[in-house]
């Protein structure tokens, strides 16, 4: 879900937050006005009233007023799975994590820059993903790393994951994939 606002919504409750891009965290207090920008991945960007824009994460959304970000399923029971059938619910985990300042997921935006997946002698998968940042001074990458691996760990079979944030190659817009380069209106 992707909602804009034009009328500010009033924090119901003091609510933690991630400025963007810093990264720094900050408490938003009840009864501040917030502005929704972006609502997607189960998380929120808004802009508050002193000019900053800020994530809130989706188990915070009533402070907001909604219901909590719902958890998404990611399919049957992992036995006997092969690591093509992981990779491939893996990379759809992927696409539901959005860069907080561009409403474009972080895969079609080109940010993962690598995925794979391996068996393990004891059963399971391994998931190894190396992924970067649309630029090197944003705060975000800790927080989209985290963001990666809670969302990996959801997928039947995955018991171990490994994500880097990376800075080579540097990202560029040759990157984004066709839908991505529509939904920014850059084709």
């Amino acid at each position: 879900m992707n909602m804009k606002g034009d009328a500010p919504i009033t924090l119901k409750r003091d609510c933690d937050a991630v400025m963007i891009p810093s990264g720094d965290q900050v408490r938003l207090p009840a009864g501040s006005p917030v502005w929704i920008s972006q609502s997607l991945g189960g998380s929120f960007t808004v802009m508050t009233d002193r000019g900053y824009m800020a994530r809130i994460e989706g188990r915070d959304a009533d402070a907001l007023g909604m219901a909590g970000a719902a958890a998404q399923e990611t399919g049957k029971a992992a036995a006997g799975r092969e690591p093509a059938e992981i990779e491939k619910l893996v990379w759809d985990e992927l696409k539901t994590c959005f860069d907080p300042e561009i409403p474009i997921n972080i895969v079609d935006l080109g940010l993962i820059y690598l995925c794979r997946v391996e068996s393990l002698p004891q059963g399971g998968s391994r998931v190894e993903v190396k992924f970067t940042l649309t630029a090197p001074g944003c705060g975000m990458g800790q927080i989209l790393k985290v963001d990666i691996q809670n969302k990996i760990r959801t997928v039947p079979g995955v018991k171990e994951v490994e994500v880097e944030l990376v800075w080579d190659p540097p990202w560029d817009q040759s990157r984004i994939s066709e839908p991505g380069k529509i939904e920014l209106g850059i084709v």
